[in-house]
């Protein structure tokens, strides 16, 4: 058997297939409809800003509870002593403190508060293990409230 697929036949499909392209593009060209002309008289635009988001949380409202008047007049307190009502700041150093669900070094732990945050005084003292407890709650997060040990708070003046 004789192969038929030599140089020339080879050749002669190309061109054919080429002659077959140019007139399909020349048919798209001319066959297209044309473009319509642009209206260049002038007119006014509206320009809409939409602010980008950013990584800022939202700022959520504080939960403030009132501490109940006890109804007896509080004696003039000594500098840095701590008392209900006062506001304390942790002293660890950096390292952070331990703020525990009870006065007592085996409670379970709520969380560490850092040297920064502020807490106000709203039960206490209590004494156990050894250490006087006061109860301290953030004015900023209602669930930042917990236990700690006197020696390591620092007397504020009030925000």
């Amino acid at each position: 058997m004789k192969n038929i697929l030599t140089g020339k036949v080879l050749i002669a499909a190309l061109a054919i297939a080429g002659v077959l392209l140019c007139i399909s593009l020349v048919y798209i060209l001319v066959r297209r409809p044309a473009a319509p002309i642009p209206d260049l008289t002038s007119s006014s635009a509206a320009l809409t800003v939409i602010p980008a988001q950013t990584s800022t949380p939202l700022a959520l409202p504080p939960t403030l509870t009132p501490i109940a008047p006890t109804g007896m007049p509080s004696p003039t307190l000594a500098p840095g002593e701590i008392a209900l009502g006062v506001y304390v700041q942790p002293s660890t150093g950096g390292e952070g403190l331990r703020i525990h669900t009870d006065p007592s070094l085996n409670a379970t732990l709520a969380f560490s508060a850092f040297d920064s945050e502020v807490f106000q005084v709203t039960k206490g003292p209590e004494q156990a293990d050894g250490y006087t407890w006061w109860y301290l709650t953030a004015s900023y997060d209602a669930s930042r409230a917990g236990w700690a040990v006197q020696d390591f708070l620092t007397v504020i003046p009030s925000p």
